[in-house]
């Protein structure tokens, strides 16, 4: 139907009355026929230029003509669609272009969220994808996972664990901010100067263990310690509920490593690391509490290695803190031992009711002390209330 009315718009019909007239003609009458054919195709060539003149004028060489060209007369000019070639086939360039355009735009945006150009000082990134440093970048967060083989029989994380999450935080605060030299927590200018870092005391507290499944949340920052030191502090906390469950807080000063003497911090090491320093009280109150040197008769328990607390005291009660004072390095061939002394330390006090405490000393094999320390144990479960009181005895 559309073929045939867009033949008829050029063509004129032909009824069938004249074709079956025609048919009855001889040939010698031919040349009439023809006649009548070519003046029937030229009214349909007038009425055909006459529409094409209403739709558009004429172009010559793609200028349009108002008036007509000396030589040609109006009727002569014929109106032709553009041959089909390849270039008028080929799409739409601009809407290409835009799309190109697009699709790259797209991708420089997520290749500038992937790559580590801060945008704001309270929300840098650090490069390794490890954590983040929040709060004017002073303060390193970090989270952590609790794995299954990070867990007691109890399914609690245990407290290696915690103090992995703290020593790892320290470290990635450190790269973070850019100040990993040649070593752990070492900056440029201390490898200069051969020096490094060493704890000299550390207190931790623990509210709750976390459980196996549970995701922390472990923010650290430091803070000038006297003249010569400097005081890092942890903050754990449940990442979902916000319950802080592990606070601590540790003093470091600086070692030269070649004389293995302690250091004064240098001018170029303190224009390092001051503009991270924060102004803030420790996370946890200093226990002012001299701690004792034990010897062997004094303490309870004596072993050889790093056993510090009674295998009875670790069945039936749980770290709940501890201050460590570390007086001497050791070597990694270096052979300890470790002495105890229990004490009823919640005897008469309803509060404390069924703590115990201990009094800790490591030492080389030969004598020198190493590491002296204070703990202290809570009850684990309800059901040891009824005898938490007393100190469990050592099985033979």
């Amino acid at each position: 139907m559309v073929a045939t009315a867009a033949t008829s718009a050029f063509f004129s019909v032909i009824s069938p009355s004249a074709s079956s007239d025609s048919k009855n003609k001889k040939l010698g009458s031919g040349s009439t026929n023809l006649g009548d054919i070519k003046s029937k195709l030229s009214a349909s060539s007038r009425s055909l230029q006459v529409k094409a003149n209403a739709q558009a004028p004429p172009k010559i060489n793609g200028t349009a003509v108002t008036a007509p060209v000396e030589g040609f007369k109006k009727e002569d000019v014929v109106i032709s669609p553009p041959p089909r070639t390849f270039i008028n086939q080929l799409p739409d360039w601009s809407m290409l272009l835009a799309a190109i355009t697009t699709i790259f735009l797209a991708a420089e945006k997520q290749w500038m969220m992937l790559d580590w150009k801060p945008r704001r000082s309270d929300m840098l990134i650090d490069p390794f994808g490890i954590g983040r440093i929040v709060q004017d970048g002073l303060v390193f967060r970090q989270n952590f996972s609790i794995r299954s083989y990070e867990i007691g029989a109890d399914r609690t994380a245990s407290i290696e664990t915690l103090m992995n999450h703290l020593q790892e935080t320290a470290i990635n605060h450190c790269r973070g901010a850019g100040l990993l030299g040649d070593g752990f927590g070492v900056t440029p200018e201390m490898c200069k100067k051969n020096l490094i870092w060493v704890v000299t005391r550390m207190q931790v507290v623990v509210d709750r263990y976390p459980t196996w499944g549970d995701i922390v949340q472990v923010d650290t920052w430091v803070s000038a310690s006297g003249k010569n030191g400097m005081r890092r502090d942890w903050l754990v906390s449940d990442s979902k509920t916000g319950e802080i469950l592990t606070r601590a807080s540790s003093v470091w000063v600086m070692m030269n490593k070649l004389t293995r003497r302690l250091s004064k911090i240098p001018e170029e090491v303190r224009g390092e690391i001051e503009p991270y320093f924060m102004n803030s009280d420790p996370v946890v109150a200093e226990d002012s509490r001299k701690l004792v040197k034990l010897d062997d008769s004094v303490a309870e328990y004596v072993h050889k290695g790093l056993t510090s607390a009674p295998l009875p005291i670790l069945e039936t009660h749980e770290l709940s803190s501890m201050t460590l004072e570390y007086r001497r390095e050791c070597g990694r061939d270096s052979v300890l031992q470790s002495l105890t002394a229990v004490s009823d330390y919640g005897a008469g006090n309803l509060e404390n009711f069924g703590e115990i405490e201990c009094q800790h000393l490591l030492r080389l094999e030969e004598g020198p002390e190493i590491l002296r320390g204070r703990t202290q144990w809570r009850p684990k479960y309800a059901k040891s209330f009824g005898n938490a009181g007393q100190i469990p005895a050592e099985s033979a």
